[in-house]
């Protein structure tokens, strides 16, 4: 019994650890996974290229996925990552790999998912119109989350993150409720600049964040207008501001860029618009020390292989 999936990185409009609410939107870079289950009593994670990476996520997304949908007799098995996002770098390397596990669990275990991202209507869980014997992407998001709950990985469980990679374009979402508020798709070129520092999402400063809390709901306000761009840049400042990362990259992009923000909580740097302008940035982001990457938003989200 085997399966392979892949799902997206996001970059951030709204951070959610002020209120709850968040913003994202899936980037053109990539988490795979496989998996194979067996009878064995073992459950085997790795990480291509990192291995003293923990993974325990991955694990705990086979197992939760395996206890809901699985057989009586698939106890154990193996599951191995290869990811284009770089890890604790705020582009949601986590949600990827959550998704991606998902989905390749679904698919070893000869489980449909059916495709029901919404476009700008609100959208809940998944309804009678779903096949009994068929698991929705949102539904196959949320064990994900579920799983980053559980072992500690996302303080929020990130639903935000999850969401935008798991069906591609703009998600807005309640996190405290794992419900989506609005999907909308969005074709922008996208610059990322990563510094060489790492950090991870279940240390950031929750405190420091709620102090933000005015800000983030002007911005959730802004992006449920559509102002997604406007809204990200607030968010940028705003959270910089209080995760303690610098704004000078922000500042420079803002006379060329549509929108841009602080990823998650950080390092990352993500700005959005015309790809001509973007280049502008990028020589400037070339500067400094880390990486810059040229690419563009997605729009169809995480798939089975």
């Amino acid at each position: 019994m085997d399966g392979r999936a892949v799902a997206l990185g996001a970059g951030t409009v709204l951070n959610a650890l002020a209120t709850g609410v968040g913003s994202a939107f899936a980037l053109d870079v990539e988490t795979s996974a496989t998996v194979e289950l067996d009878d064995s009593t073992e459950l085997r994670g790795e990480v291509d290229g990192a291995p003293d990476a923990d993974t325990r996520l991955i694990e705990r997304c086979v197992e939760l996925t395996v206890e809901r949908y699985g057989a009586s007799d698939v106890a154990g098995g193996w599951v191995r990552t290869e990811s284009e996002v770089p890890m604790a770098a705020g582009l949601k390397s986590s949600s990827a790999a959550a998704n991606a596990t998902v989905l390749a669990t679904l698919s070893a275990l000869s489980i449909d998912v059916v495709d029901d991202r919404p476009g700008d209507e609100h959208a809940g869980r998944a309804g009678d119109d779903t096949p009994s014997d068929a698991v929705s992407r949102l539904d196959a998001c949320r064990l994900g989350v579920a799983a980053a709950r559980d072992t500690g990985v996302a303080v929020t469980g990130a639903f935000d993150d999850a969401s935008a990679s798991m069906l591609g374009g703009v998600t807005l979402t309640d996190n405290t409720a794992d419900e989506l508020r609005s999907r909308v798709e969005r074709d922008w070129d996208a610059l990322v600049w990563t510094p060489p520092e790492r950090a991870y999402s279940a240390d950031a400063d929750v405190s420091r964040c709620e102090r933000v809390a005015p800000m983030a709901r002007l911005v959730a306000d802004l992006a449920e207008q559509g102002r997604y761009a406007e809204a990200m840049t607030v968010n940028g400042l705003a959270f910089s501001a209080a995760l303690g990362f610098p704004t000078e990259p922000a500042v420079e992009a803002m006379p060329h860029a549509a929108g841009v923000s602080l990823s998650g909580t950080g390092p990352s740097v993500v700005a959005v618009g015309e790809r001509h302008e973007l280049e502008t940035v990028a020589a400037m982001w070339d500067e400094r020390d880390g990486t810059t990457r040229l690419t563009t938003t997605r729009t169809d989200g995480a798939r089975v292989l």
